[in-house]
């Protein structure tokens, strides 16, 4: 399971549809819906939050609008919740750790992709995240 905290705008089409789908079993995990990956170290920052549901709903729509700009038409019903007020911090060293990693993906994958987004060097995150100084995340799974 991978939640970027990269914006969804920098996903290929694969990455982007790979995305929706783990971040429903994330909201399902979250809800207690299934047994599997429920100590999945990518759900910790969900499961900080006052309303874990309401956050995770908040970036499936952010994973969503950016599938609607690109034509594709996710089914936000599947949405449990959706708090927009939630804000999770994110380190700036995971950050660039997500994006040298998805950079490497996009080099096998979709090489137009990757060179799009090789100029890049204000990275944005997914809306519910804060950019904050620090390294890489202690969650995190080094490659």
């Amino acid at each position: 399971m991978r939640l970027w905290s990269l914006h969804p705008k920098y996903l290929d089409t694969k990455g982007l549809v790979a995305l929706w789908r783990e971040g429903l079993l994330a909201q399902k995990v979250l809800a207690g819906k299934t047994r599997g990956y429920k100590n999945h170290p990518q759900l910790i920052r969900f499961k900080c939050t006052k309303d874990p549901i309401g956050a995770i709903g908040f970036y499936l729509k952010e994973v969503a609008l950016e599938a609607k700009k690109r034509g594709y038409n996710f089914n936000t019903r599947k949405i449990q919740r959706i708090n927009n007020k939630i804000k999770i911090p994110v380190t700036s060293g995971q950050i660039a750790y997500e994006f040298r990693l998805l950079k490497c993906k996009l080099q096998k994958r979709d090489k137009n992709k990757c060179d799009a987004i090789k100029k890049i060097y204000k990275i944005r995150t997914n809306t519910i995240f804060k950019k904050i100084p620090g390294d890489i995340e202690k969650w995190e799974k080094v490659r």
